[in-house]
């Protein structure tokens, strides 16, 4: 597939790159997309969650009437996960939610991912840019010439830029990563994928 290179303002050059068919054009394998992005939502997980059970929970063990000849129901001490403020039966406690992937099914999955994209026509590639100082004003600009207020905007450079970044990080549904950190679920969960001209050459040794 060949892409029309645009320049900062959103025009369109006379310069043209052409996307690689093993990374841009392959069969979509929506298992292992299913599974990248399942991994990256379960990375994002803190799990701090706790809760007390019977045992944790502060209060008499006596028990609080007798057994039998009450008309109800036997009950023990008052932590009893049946009463009120006593413990909670099988509650969650701190766990790790993080699970293990092939790095062949998160590559395959990158350029499913990718795939669709470019199926989309929702790539585009621009010439490489600096920004001087952070101004997110500036960066608004850039984003009126590609039509993209207010949509969800991945941004791929070569290279980490400071000044890029820190203009993008007040602009909500706007992200800014390198072409290292790629990962599946920025890429589907974007509108438009706006790519530097020298990240596609990264992307290519990565993930060809």
């Amino acid at each position: 597939m060949e892409l029309v290179v645009h320049s900062k303002s959103g025009q369109a050059t006379d310069k043209k790159v052409v996307l690689d068919d093993s990374i841009f054009g392959i069969e979509p394998n929506d298992h292992a997309i299913y599974l990248d992005v399942k991994q990256y939502m379960a990375n994002q997980r803190q799990g701090t969650h706790d809760s007390r059970e019977r045992s944790d929970v502060a209060g008499s063990t006596r028990k609080i009437k007798r057994q039998k000849g009450t008309g109800t129901a036997r009950a023990g001490d008052i932590k009893n996960p049946l009463f009120r403020g006593g413990g909670r039966i099988f509650g969650p406690h701190p766990r790790d939610y993080s699970f293990k992937l092939n790095k062949k099914v998160k590559k395959l999955a990158r350029k499913s991912a990718l795939t669709y994209k470019a199926q989309d026509n929702e790539i585009i590639v621009v010439e490489d840019f600096t920004m001087e100082a952070p101004k997110t004003k500036e960066f608004m600009g850039f984003l009126k010439g590609f039509d993209m207020v207010g949509k969800k905007t991945l941004l791929v450079l070569n290279e980490k830029n400071d000044n890029i970044y820190l203009s993008a990080r007040n602009i909500q549904k706007v992200k800014v990563v390198n072409s290292a950190s790629l990962n599946t679920y920025d890429i589907l969960n974007a509108n438009k994928i706006i790519m530097a001209e020298s990240s596609l050459k990264t992307i290519n040794e990565l993930l060809g």
